[in-house]
């Protein structure tokens, strides 16, 4: 158990916290230096890259290194994160799919209500100018790692465990609905709406003539010829064009372009069935979604190594009000939203629990939930402008970290029964 899952932590969340480690390292012996690094210009009056208007409303884009990673090349972790979305939603056997996914997402529910409550409370009881200066950062505490909760729910529940599926559907949900919160609710400029009518364009165009169109000319025919020869043949390359013009309708937009590579996702052809995230048996399935999400599982494990490098260099004497809200809500808001969900999930609405899972384990699950990290550093880097504000619930997102020592500790004490 331990090998398989020190291959876990390899795979997913160790060059990401190598990055972040890093990152706090250089920031607090050379800030200076670090800083430099991070906004280096690439590109001056780019063609992408961040907006700067005049007085007069005209302006240019300068691409600068923290640019490439934030909004560029994360797109492709959100790509792969919402490749498991969509699997866990789509296909017959989805794990977000019927009866059984209902407690999960509601809990979900409450795992992110939970913490902006909990952040908005406290920030009012701080009074109004706090309040005022930390509002737009309520989405950081909802999020939940994934890679780093999936890794210490094994731990303290056993890799056997159903609270550990249950886990793995509450991270899922947890990251369809913070898509959709960046979507909405952080736009990057103006809204330039009609800009996502290209964006549809580009999904429908290309899933009509790679996906659709071949299948429909192959009814009938059991050896798929044209289907093939798009899988072979021209791979994914029609639906990485299709998705760079996406990404740049997304920034035409003002909407994040991260998640700009998300509407071409469903349109890549793949097979009715997944074995699920972090499951071996994927890596041996060859339909074209598998096949890109097989090409971008290593460089997406170093662009994971650049966004901690370039997002989690925070000096500590950044620390302040934002990182207690922050800290706060992901380690008591989401606890008590996914356990108080969770039971009127389970026993008011009457969908249950998983065999084996006991409502005592909820709490526990809940603690490992609250570790944030990747996901709530990318909102409070789009939800502050930088400087102190941005760099302090930064700071609350890198100390969620210890929602692991209490989610052992909550194991204990509630006597989880690990099972292998």
């Amino acid at each position: 158990m331990v090998y398989r899952v020190w291959n876990i932590v390899t795979q997913f969340s160790l060059l990401l916290l190598g990055g972040a480690v890093l990152a706090l390292v250089w920031a607090n012996t050379a800030p200076d230096s670090y800083h430099h690094f991070v906004e280096f210009v690439i590109w001056d009056h780019a063609p992408v890259g961040h907006l700067h208007l005049d007085a007069e409303g005209h302006g240019h884009r300068t691409l600068t290194l923290h640019y490439l990673i934030n909004d560029i090349l994360m797109a492709f972790f959100f790509a792969v994160a919402g490749k498991e979305v969509w699997e866990a939603i789509i296909l017959r056997d989805g794990s977000l799919k019927g009866a059984r996914a209902m407690t999960p997402l509601i809990a979900t529910v409450g795992g992110m209500a939970g913490p902006v409550a909990v952040y908005l409370g406290l920030a009012a009881i701080f009074g109004s100018t706090t309040y005022q200066a930390v509002a737009q950062g309520w989405a950081i505490p909802t999020a939940t790692d994934i890679a780093f909760s999936y890794l210490v729910g094994r731990i303290v529940f056993g890799a056997g465990h159903p609270a550990v599926r249950f886990l793995l559907l509450l991270a899922i949900a947890d990251d369809a609905g913070g898509l959709i919160i960046l979507a909405i609710f952080y736009p990057t400029g103006a809204l330039a709406p009609a800009w996502l009518l290209v964006s549809l364009a580009a999904a429908l165009g290309v899933f009509v003539l790679c996906n659709w169109l071949p299948r429909r000319m192959d009814r009938g025919n059991q050896a798929r010829p044209n289907s093939t020869w798009i899988r072979k043949t021209l791979s994914v390359w029609p639906f990485f064009i299709a998705g760079c013009i996406s990404w740049y309708a997304f920034q035409q937009a003002g909407i994040h372009p991260a998640l700009g590579l998300l509407p071409v996702v469903p349109t890549i052809p793949h097979a009715d069935r997944a074995f699920g995230i972090f499951a071996e048996e994927e890596s041996h399935l060859t339909d074209l979604l598998n096949t890109a999400e097989h090409m971008l599982k290593v460089p997406v494990q170093f662009i994971l190594f650049l966004f901690g490098l370039a997002n989690a260099g925070v000096e500590f004497s950044a620390i302040s009000e934002p990182t207690w809200l922050v800290l706060a809500g992901l380690l008591i808001g989401k606890p008590v939203g996914i356990t108080l969900f969770g039971w009127i999930g389970a026993r008011v609405l009457g969908f249950g629990l998983p065999d084996g899972m006991r409502m005592a384990d909820l709490p526990v699950l809940g603690c490992v939930a609250a570790i944030g990290f990747t996901v709530a550093l990318f909102v409070a880097s789009v939800a502050f402008p930088v400087g102190v504000v941005q760099d302090a619930a930064k700071m609350g997102a890198l100390m969620s970290f210890g929602a692991a020592i209490i989610a052992i500790i909550a194991g204990q004490v509630l006597r989880v029964q690990k099972q292998p």
